[in-house]
């Protein structure tokens, strides 16, 4: 938690940063981003390419509630596993093509924060992480007890990626990636969006002095609850890529370990960034992945450490220290 608050404590800075970029600097930032989107799963494996971009996606979902509201979640699993649940239960039951699948979870996800962010958000700190780590163990044990509809330990098995009967689509993973690439680029032009409006300004004034802004008249509460919805809409949309890209939807993606894990690829990229959960999601997931296909059983082990390093050497994390030295030498 200090480590964190540590990292938030250059989000400002960060933001007066965005202010003075040059519209062209922001432009070829994207077209890179882009690019990259594009070009991934030619020189990474497909699936794997998809996890990146799944996992990309949550990161920013989290960084909009923690990096712009100042609010730590480690509940998150609930939405990224419970709308990869629903989603998996709309595309095996009703048969529609999987961005509708994927709608529907992310539709769930936002109804099931709506009570959880509701009592979550009259706590701050420390209290307002350990009451939503608890709604989703909570989650995470009904779904374990439910096992009739969500296949308890053996997991949601046979989700079909069906997409208006295009064969490619539907069983090849490299043409599958470039189906759902559309559904986490809205999902971080949403992101975007939410962050540079009035509401996000509000969202940033609320973190920075939350009694100042309840002075000057806004519903501090309420302004609260609805960025935690639409950020777990967001971790909705990413859940659900992620269950029809794997066809399958196991027990673990609720469990506190996957909240765990978005925070970490979060403050590992930077926090206040977005562009930072891109970067960190990137790094642990292709990480992981070299060191499974390795045989090497202690991933863990290797990610904390390189998680504990970041922060002790970069309180911004990788983009944000980045960022932050380019800028303070053009302004030299």
């Amino acid at each position: 938690m200090t480590s964190i608050a540590t990292a938030g404590a250059s989000v400002s800075e960060q933001h007066a940063a965005i202010a003075g970029a040059r519209p062209w600097q922001r432009l070829v930032l994207l077209g890179i981003g882009l690019v990259v989107a594009l070009g991934l799963p030619w020189f990474v494996y497909p699936p794997v390419a998809m996890d990146i971009a799944a996992w990309a996606l949550f990161a920013v979902a989290l960084d909009l509630l923690l990096g712009y509201c100042g609010l730590l979640s480690f509940g998150h699993a609930a939405f990224w596993g419970g709308s990869a649940y629903a989603t998996g239960l709309i595309a095996i039951h009703l048969g529609v093509p999987f961005p509708v699948a994927v709608l529907g979870g992310a539709l769930f996800a936002m109804v099931l924060a709506v009570p959880i962010g509701y009592l979550s958000v009259k706590r701050s700190g420390i209290y307002f992480a350990m009451v939503t780590l608890a709604f989703a163990q909570m989650l995470f044990f009904i779904a374990n007890q439910a096992s009739s509809l969500t296949g308890g330990e053996n997991g949601l098995q046979g989700v079909p990626r069906s997409f208006f009967g295009i064969e490619a689509v539907e069983t090849d993973s490299f043409f599958f990636y470039y189906a759902a690439l559309p559904i986490i680029l809205l999902g971080m032009w949403a992101a975007w969006r939410i962050v540079h409006s009035p509401f996000g300004r509000v969202l940033v004034a609320i973190r920075d002095n939350a009694p100042r802004a309840r002075a000057l008249g806004y519903d501090v509460e309420r302004y609260k609850l609805i960025v935690f919805v639409l950020s777990a809409g967001l971790s909705g949309l990413a859940g659900g890529v992620f269950a029809v890209s794997h066809g399958f939807v196991a027990l673990p993606e609720l469990h506190w370990a996957t909240s765990g894990e978005v925070v970490l690829m979060t403050v590992l990229g930077g926090i206040g960034t977005l562009w930072g959960g891109v970067i960190g999601a990137g790094l642990i997931v292709m990480l992981a992945d070299y060191l499974a296909s390795s045989g090497f059983d202690g991933i863990g082990i290797v990610t904390g450490t390189v998680f504990v390093t970041v922060v002790l050497l970069f309180r911004r994390g990788i983009w944000g220290t980045a960022r932050h030295m380019w800028l303070s030498r053009r302004s030299s």
